[in-house]
């Protein structure tokens, strides 16, 4: 891995990258904001699965409205933070933080997308299934919330 990052943090674009100082704090803005996109519109539908939140609004109806605010929000995510990877590949490739934000990042879109899709082709299922809903919003709460939180340490831990 360490060559392969030697390798990168050579390249021209990680160059340009590292040489303007005005890159990575706008990158790490961009990355931020659509953090905050992620983390409301799941925060939504989690509630509403919990039945704590637009209980008047079946949870099919608050998914279809929050959902595509993930989707696009990821879709920033995955080339904001290519970006910061490409631009310090060190720091990012050889954490150990790094690959649990990652896995937890997989996680929590495999959830993701499976009660998306429950909920647009099983019409009612998480009504019917209040237990089961509960489970899926708190395991969703806390996979989005431990990426959050890896993402941040990944500034502070030791690595390489």
């Amino acid at each position: 891995m360490e060559a392969f990052c030697t390798w990168l943090s050579n390249t021209p674009l990680s160059m340009i990258i590292q040489n303007n100082s005005w890159v990575i704090p706008s990158v790490q803005s961009v990355h931020i904001l659509a953090i905050s996109i992620v983390m409301a519109s799941a925060v939504m539908i989690d509630l509403r699965l919990l039945g704590a939140f637009s209980r008047t609004q079946s949870v099919l109806d608050t998914t279809q409205r929050y959902a595509p605010w993930i989707w696009c929000a990821v879709a920033v995510l995955a080339m904001s933070g290519a970006l910061l990877i490409i631009g310090e590949p060190g720091r990012e490739l050889e954490s150990q933080v790094f690959w649990l934000k990652m896995t937890l990042l997989v996680c929590a879109l495999a959830l993701t997308g499976t009660y998306q899709y429950v909920a647009t082709h099983v019409l009612g299922f998480w009504e019917r299934r209040r237990g089961m809903a509960g489970v899926v919003a708190v395991v969703s709460l806390v996979l989005w919330v431990g990426i959050v939180a890896a993402g941040r340490w990944i500034a502070y831990w030791e690595h390489g």
